[in-house]
Order: structure tokens, then C-alpha cells, then sequence
């Protein structure tokens, strides 16, 4: 008969349970399983002659190549494990730089807020109803948690410690909500707030030169100075303060001691409250910006965190 181009090729496909076509083996006396680094099947006891060499020219070669087959998928999946694991070292590693910045990033807020505490007094201090929101506190607290943030981010990327990323996922999890929350608060009651604001810092002013109150004294005086403007809606809101016609002498166009006493003609006469809202919407493309970046910054982080922490997971799982 002739032979067809399947048996004439060196090459085999790996052989299968429902493969038909197969000459079957004939074995003589008892037989016991064997396994070698290159042959999977049945050692037989010693019988005849054909039937051995018959399993080991035909059949060999296609249990060879199918334990072919399996190292090279043992090598794909090795190979693709270590390239995950090439990434998620990276990924460890970019939470432990940036987690890092922003500690020393809070360190750096936190030491100017001591400063301004230190030598400034309540510094910028507008409002009369909360005394205690001053830049100073303001920097404090920002700075304090932006470092236990840092810390608890950048020590559980390192040590691929559980609670620590937890915490870390938490805790920026929550600032993320109340930012969104605030945001959306202000936009819904925009205008209550106008109202709000423009009352409290008109309260304010009746502290302004006061004893005890060098912050808000201090915060009017650079406000009026740097933009240019008077009072709190007009420069008319002074008079209430001092029962008199009479402004401030960082209202003056050139400020001289007591120049709030003459001519009306040398004060500022823009509202200050639209002055500095002027400015925020001149900026407002900078402030988005701005606002983007960190919630950017915060997704990435609960993002990477959470990776991280699924692999802690599964690695303390499988070593269990």
C-alpha cells in the first residue's frame, strides 16, 4: 500500500484519548506505571521483542512531543507571570514615590502653618463666627493628614502590609466623597452663601483694630491693600464701625498715617467681596486644573492601593 505524507513526516501531533487509528499495544506478562523526565505511559516486563520496540518507536515520540507541548505552555504562563509581576513591582514602587512626595509635601504645609501659628498670630483671620478658621490652623490640619496619608500609603506599598493599605484606601476614600460633597453643597446653595459670607465678614469688621483680634486686623488691611478695594460690599460699611466718616488707612489710594480722615476722594471705593470673587473667576481654569489633578491623584492612589492590596490577599491565601 501506499503510504500517506502523515507517515513520512518526523513530526507527530500529541496524541488524545479519543484518538482513533492507533495501533493498539499488546503487552506480555504484568506491567506497572513508569514516569520520566520524557516519557508518560506503561513499562512492561520483559516479553516480546516486537511489541517493545513497536511502544518505543511509535508511541515514544508522541508522548515526547506531548510533554513538549506542556513545557512550552508551563513556559508561556511563567512567562506571563513574571511579567505581571514585573508590573505590579513597578506599580509598588510608583505608590512608594508619590506617597512619599506627599509626605514630604505635608511636612512642608504642616511646618509653615507652625510658623505662621508661631510668629503670625490667627493670621488671616476673616471670619467672626469662626475664629479658629485661620491660615495657620487651615495649613495645620491639611498638612497633618496629608502626612499620615503619605506614611500609611508608602509604608503598606513597601511592606505590602494589609491594614495599612486599607487604611490608606479608607481614608482617601472618604476625603474624595467629602471633597465631592462640598463641591456639590456649593454649587446647589450658591447664593445663600454669597448672602452668608457677606454678613459674617461684616460682623467681622466691628473687631477690626480690637484687642485680641491682631489676625483679622492684619488679613483686612493686606486684603484692602492688595486688590484695591473697601469694605466688605462698599467702602460705606467702615461707617458703621466707627460711627463716622471714616475708612481704614489701607483704603487710601496712598496710604499716610490718618489718611482715612479726609477727603473721600482718596479712598478705594470697590467692594472687596467682589474684588476677590472677581479674581477666583479670572483664575477659575487654573482652579479646575488644579481640582482635576488631585482627584486624579486620588483615584490613582485607591486604584493602586486596592491592586496592591488583592495581591497581599491572594499571596497570603495561597501561602496558608
Amino acid at each position: 500500500m501506499r503510504r500517506s505524507s502523515t507517515d513520512e513526516t518526523p513530526y507527530h501531533r500529541s496524541p488524545s484519548l479519543d484518538s482513533k487509528g492507533s495501533p493498539p499495544l499488546r503487552y506480555s506478562g504484568e506491567y506497572e506505571y513508569h514516569s520520566s523526565p520524557f516519557v508518560f505511559g506503561l513499562r512492561t516486563t520483559p516479553g516480546s521483542k516486537k511489541a517493545t520496540a513497536s511502544y518505543t518507536t511509535a508511541h515514544g515520540r508522541k508522548y515526547v512531543v506531548f510533554y513538549l507541548d506542556l513545557s512550552f505552555i508551563f513556559l508561556l504562563e511563567l512567562r506571563r507571570c513574571r511579567m505581571a509581576e514585573g508590573c505590579l513591582r513597578a506599580l509598588r514602587y510608583g505608590m512608594v514615590f508619590f506617597n512619599l512626595l506627599f509626605w514630604l509635601g505635608g511636612c512642608g504645609i504642616l511646618g509653615v502653618g507652625v510658623w505662621l501659628s508661631i510668629t503670625q498670630g490667627n493670621f488671616a483671620t476673616l471670619s467672626s463666627s469662626l475664629p479658629s478658621l485661620s491660615a495657620a490652623n487651615l495649613l495645620i490640619a491639611v498638612g497633618s493628614i496629608i502626612m499620615v496619608i503619605g506614611c500609611l500609603g508608602c509604608v503598606g506599598a513597601v511592606k505590602e502590609n494589609r491594614p495599612l493599605l486599607l487604611s490608606f484606601f479608607i481614608l482617601l476614600l472618604l476625603i474624595l466623597l467629602l471633597e465631592i460633597l462640598f463641591m456639590v453643597l456649593f454649587f446647589a446653595y450658591q447664593d445663600q452663601i454669597d448672602l452668608y459670607a457677606q454678613s459674617d465678614l461684616k460682623k467681622g469688621l466691628h473687631l477690626f483694630g480690637t484687642e485680641g483680634n491682631i489676625g483679622l486686623t492684619n488679613a483686612w488691611s493686606i486684603v484692602q491693600t492688595d486688590f484695591r478695594c473697601c469694605g466688605v460690599t462698599n467702602h460705606t460699611d467702615w461707617f458703621h464701625v466707627y460711627n463716622a466718616t471714616r475708612v481704614p488707612d489701607s483704603c487710601c489710594l496712598e496710604y499716610s498715617d490718618n489718611c482715612g480722615l479726609e477727603n473721600p476722594g482718596t479712598w478705594w471705593t470697590a467692594p472687596c467681596y467682589e474684588r476677590v470673587k472677581g479674581w477666583l473667576q479670572e483664575n477659575l481654569v487654573a482652579l479646575w486644573i488644579f481640582a482635576l489633578c488631585t482627584a486624579l491623584t486620588q483615584i490613582l492612589g485607591l486604584v493602586f492601593s486596592m491592586t496592591i492590596f488583592c495581591h497581599a490577599v491572594k499571596v497570603d491565601t495561597f501561602y496558608a
